[in-house]
């Protein structure tokens, strides 16, 4: 059984149909990732997952448990973390975990999560006088309290120092080898890089690709070269020089469709030269999270718009 399946989903608002009839599912023991700009449909999914929401049409079975008609049941084996909120503004972290682990039978001691999330030294220190990443971190505790089966992780690494990223991290990585599913949304392509075993990509309700982080970044051809130039440049002038296709993939980012050789890598560098055009970030050979999920969505995004800046390095996505 898995531990959660999504079929057939439809969710309406009104006239307005915010998810158009998705279906995945997500096993014990993986980490699933919900991938998607804003408004494609990842916070409607989760939260009928967790049963804040009804679907309008389709089935979710989280445990094999109707989040809504079985709510009962269900609440004491899932952990939801949000991004914010939540907690009493002049309660330190030992207390609130020490309130939220009386909601359980069989609840994580306090000081173990503590350690693991890394804010021992921050036990006593009201909730207000936390930095923004030591909230988060607290946030992911208070969803871990309960021992979850299935954990909603929702931006757990956003605004948080590297340091905090890294214990975050591990956590989730704990988590999935005790073989709990996680179930992680977040912007951070890099995180679900990282982190992922499945990723779903949704855009404007629907599914638009599905699969491991390696399957995602095989797909769709590859072996090319990726760079950055000045907008409107001459495709066609460079095709001929190079003797393979060239596309404006989006404004300032271009694609020749040849496999990137170091002759050819060395014909194109070359031609941009000669016509004095300056490069920004040029990618030989299999493409990236950020690169698949640009292509599929269409979103130029934050990252795009520093690769397409002149003399700017590229930001490093891997593992």
């Amino acid at each position: 059984m898995a531990a959660i399946e999504v079929r057939d989903l439809v969710v309406s608002y009104g006239d307005t149909t915010a998810i158009g009839g998705i279906s995945f599912s997500g096993q014990a023991g993986e980490v699933l990732t919900l991938l998607g700009p804003n408004g494609a449909g990842k916070t409607t999914t989760v939260e009928t997952l967790e049963g804040y929401r009804r679907p309008t049409a389709g089935q979710v079975r989280v445990l094999g448990l109707d989040p809504v008609g079985d709510r009962r049941s269900l609440m004491p084996k899932i952990g939801v973390m949000l991004q914010r909120g939540g907690i009493y503004p002049s309660m330190g972290p030992y207390e609130a975990l020490r309130l939220f682990a009386a909601y359980y039978d069989h609840p994580e001691d306090a000081d173990v999560l503590l350690a693991r999330v890394h804010l021992q030294d921050v036990a006593r220190t009201p909730w207000r006088r936390l930095s923004g990443g030591e909230q988060q971190r607290l946030s992911l505790a208070l969803a871990l309290v309960g021992r979850p089966k299935v954990a909603f992780l929702d931006e757990p690494t956003a605004g948080v120092d590297p340091e905090g990223r890294m214990a975050i991290r591990q956590v989730v990585r704990e988590l999935r080898d005790a073989g709990a599913c996680v179930v992680l949304t977040t912007h951070e392509l890099e995180e679900a890089e990282r982190l992922a075993d499945d990723i779903v990509i949704l855009d404007r309700g629907h599914v638009v690709a599905r699969g491991t982080p390696s399957q995602l970044m095989s797909s769709g051809g590859g072996d090319e070269i990726r760079f950055g130039a000045p907008p409107a440049m001459d495709c066609k002038a460079l095709a001929v020089a190079v003797g393979a296709a060239v596309i404006e993939e989006r404004s300032g980012e271009y694609v020749v469709e040849a496999a990137a050789t170091p002759a050819m890598v060395a014909a194109v560098t070359a031609w941009l030269a000669e016509h004095d055009l300056p490069l920004a970030d040029l990618r030989a050979g299999r493409q990236t999270l950020e690169d698949v999920f640009l292509r599929l969505t269409g979103q130029p995004g934050a990252a795009a718009a520093e690769r397409r800046a002149p003399n700017r390095g590229r930001r490093e996505v891997g593992r």
